[in-house]
């Protein structure tokens, strides 16, 4: 199994209108073959530090079976077709693959 962290920097003000998209892509990548765990994160404030707060970061969490569903989820059309959807509302994208050491 293969974890993976995935962070969005959404611009200012399209926090809502991203989730909202992102959200409505859920069941489909579910459903797919490999995927354990799907969901979108945002911050909250604990104030425990030293956490950082960003209202316009989102934080994909997921889980894999392996680095090959992974691969297929992220060629898949629905996948394609979000991307094309909030492409004008991501202004930074990184992600992380890990696995239980």
């Amino acid at each position: 199994m293969i974890n993976v962290i995935a962070s969005i920097q959404i611009k200012e003000g399209k926090v809502s209108e991203f989730l909202e998209i992102f959200k409505s892509n859920v069941p489909n990548v579910r459903e797919e073959k490999g995927c354990i765990e799907y969901f979108p994160a945002v911050d909250i404030d604990t104030d425990l530090p030293p956490q950082a707060l960003d209202e316009n970061m989102v934080t994909i969490i997921e889980k894999w079976e392996d680095v090959e569903a992974l691969k297929v989820h992220l060629v898949a059309p629905h996948m394609l077709a979000y991307r094309e959807k909030v492409k004008d509302m991501v202004e930074n994208l990184s992600f992380k693959v890990l696995q239980e050491g």
